[in-house]
């Protein structure tokens, strides 16, 4: 489902977003949560990993590849506790705000586009 929603994105994000790295766990693991502050594994569904494209420069050495962690667990119960939203849906949503950190966005612009807890 995330593959898909990143094929689908318009030309110019869906190229770059080609080069980022899709994984999915079940739930965050320990380093995400503790760097976080969250005690709930159940609070994070998703997660970037990486250096915003805004960001990145020549001299830049990575060390990894940019990550769009998605965590199956926590997607799922939200989907459940929703109940007015697909499964497909869901996921999209939040490989979408994922992906809009790669390239550049804060939560707060994310937030002002993006109603979704509405």
């Amino acid at each position: 489902m995330a593959r898909a929603t990143v094929a689908a994105l318009p030309a110019q994000f869906a190229g770059p977003a080609g080069a980022v790295v899709i994984r999915v766990e079940d739930f965050p693991p320990e380093e995400f949560m503790a760097e976080l502050d969250l005690d709930d594994p159940f609070e994070l569904s998703g997660l970037y990993e990486g250096v915003p494209l805004p960001e990145k420069s020549v001299m830049d050495q990575p060390t990894r590849p940019d990550t769009v962690w998605l965590f199956r667990r926590p997607i799922l119960d939200e989907w459940v506790e929703r109940g007015n939203v697909s499964l497909g849906d869901l996921v999209a949503h939040v490989t979408v705000h994922e992906f809009a950190h790669h390239f550049g966005w804060s939560d707060a612009e994310i937030a002002a586009i993006d109603r979704w807890w509405e």
